[in-house]
């Protein structure tokens, strides 16, 4: 009977324990086996032969400008980013066809900044009329945000307002993309096939505003639009304001003070700022050399190496106590000065975005904080894979006190949640990088094309040759 009661008591603490070690115990399998099946390629920036204080004159450096040809790491991207990758935006190849496709997004961008802010608290507040008022409302910060810039770039776009349908086809082919980058999940190309397909009858009946390049046929510029807006665009500002939504959340003083000094403007900027710095949209950038990078008198990248810049590091880098949340850091340093470039460096390949993200950042920022009180006590990783669980007490009802009992049943959930996801993203993480080298769609694109030369149309994943 000892016997018996000794073994229950001991799986019941083991069971119990699940959530504090399997997770990161899953994850660091998960990085084995994706090394295993990925190999050795690439060299860590910041690392033992780029240290930080050359991580940015590196990344700027005239050479580190290969994207995608000549690196297995590629196939991966490919993979996830389908369909056309050949045709996106940030996997172009350096020279004309890159030049041409970068200046037609930044004509779609070019916006003025009231004009922008005031799109930006536009599609919000549509978005944010659909929840529930009147009562508190757990919410997947991700899954709130997601509609709001799908509207807004629908709009950037067409210059009209997005109808349910679009905005529905663009959620469906964003969401597919993320949850499967985070390995929650597999791809559904069939999800985002539908939106290509709306593309392509948008485009053929001239609805497209904006001037495409003529080298793109009309289903590769359909992959350009849905890859660079409705993929891109869409995922990157929905992780980003989930990232900032949940930090506020999870810090009243911060909260506090954005909501009692709402025209506070530098402040804004300055949570911006920590939350851009303390959980960067990158975790891994790759370019590959197209010649010899001297670091210094003792090291020389050689020409054709697989440069992985760390934005997590180099951000963690330089910053006393760098896993702090903390905004008031930034008074009195400039962003400029600090290791710190959430939107890449001018000299190579910019975001394209990095003047209009913050201005509708903010715009999107204030609108739900007019409205809502957040809260939330879950884990907190550059990642997000938990999509970022929040409560929202809606304002008008009044101050009220934090939901302490809540809260902890929040936070035990998603520890347990943590447990079941880490399990999944191992399973479904092994098979998409398995699946991805396997069809090494960006190898075999690079076989039969010349990395500059017009790309002819591939099928529903953008690879132009299947088996």
């Amino acid at each position: 009977m000892l016997v018996v009661v000794a073994t229950a008591v001991v799986v019941v603490l083991v069971v119990a324990s699940l959530p504090r070690w399997l997770p990161t115990a899953v994850i660091a399998l998960r990085e084995r086996i994706f090394a295993s099946i990925n190999g050795d390629e690439g060299i860590p920036v910041p690392g033992p032969l780029v240290d930080v204080s050359r991580f940015r004159e590196v990344y700027a450096h005239p050479a580190a400008n290969g994207r995608s040809r000549g690196a297995a790491l590629s196939d991966l991207f490919w993979y996830w980013l389908a369909p056309g990758p050949h045709v996106h935006q940030e996997h172009l190849e350096p020279g004309p066809r890159y030049d041409e496709v970068a200046r037609t997004t930044r004509q779609v961008l070019a916006v003025p900044k009231r004009e922008a802010e005031d799109l930006a608290r536009r599609c919000a507040a549509r978005v944010l009329d659909e929840l529930p008022t009147g009562r508190r409302v757990l919410v997947r910060l991700r899954d709130v945000m997601m509609p709001v810039w799908a509207e807004v770039y629908y709009e950037l776009v067409f210059r009209e307002p997005c109808p349910p349908r679009a905005r529905d086809l663009i959620v469906a082919n964003a969401n597919d993309v993320v949850t499967a980058l985070k390995c929650c999940g597999l791809r559904h190309m069939d999800r985002r096939a539908r939106l290509t397909r709306y593309l392509v009858d948008r485009i053929s009946a001239g609805e497209v505003p904006v001037r495409l390049p003529e080298w793109l046929s009309t289903e590769e510029k359909a992959y350009y639009l849905q890859g660079t807006f409705f993929n891109t665009a869409v995922v990157q500002m929905s992780e980003a304001m989930t990232h900032l939504l949940l930090a506020i959340a999870e810090h009243p003083e911060v909260q506090a003070r954005l909501v009692e000094h709402p025209e506070d403007s530098a402040y804004l900027d300055h949570v911006l700022d920590e939350a851009l710095r303390a959980y960067p949209l990158f975790g891994i950038a790759h370019r590959i050399t197209s010649a010899d990078i001297v670091v210094d008198e003792h090291t020389t990248v050689p020409s054709g190496s697989v440069l992985c810049f760390n934005y997590a590091d180099y951000h963690n880098s330089g910053f006393p106590d760098p896993a702090r949340f903390d905004p008031s850091r930034w008074e009195g340093l400039s962003a400029r000065e600090a290791t710190h470039i959430p939107f890449g460096v001018t000299q190579n390949r910019p975001c394209p975005a990095k003047g209009i993200a913050p201005l509708t950042m903010r715009a999107v920022t204030r609108e739900v904080l007019r409205r809502f009180a957040l809260a939330s006590s879950v884990s907190h990783t550059r990642s997000v894979p938990n999509r970022g669980p929040c409560l929202l007490l809606p304002r008008a009802a009044g101050p009220a006190a934090r939901p302490t009992a809540l809260l902890a049943l929040l936070r035990v959930r998603d520890r347990w949640e943590d447990v079941w996801r880490s399990l999944v993203q191992l399973v479904l993480g092994s098979y998409m990088v398995w699946d991805a080298r396997r069809q090494r769609l960006c190898q075999r694109y690079f076989e039969t094309h010349r990395p500059f030369g017009p790309a002819p149309s591939g099928p529903a994943d953008g690879c132009p040759v299947r088996h």
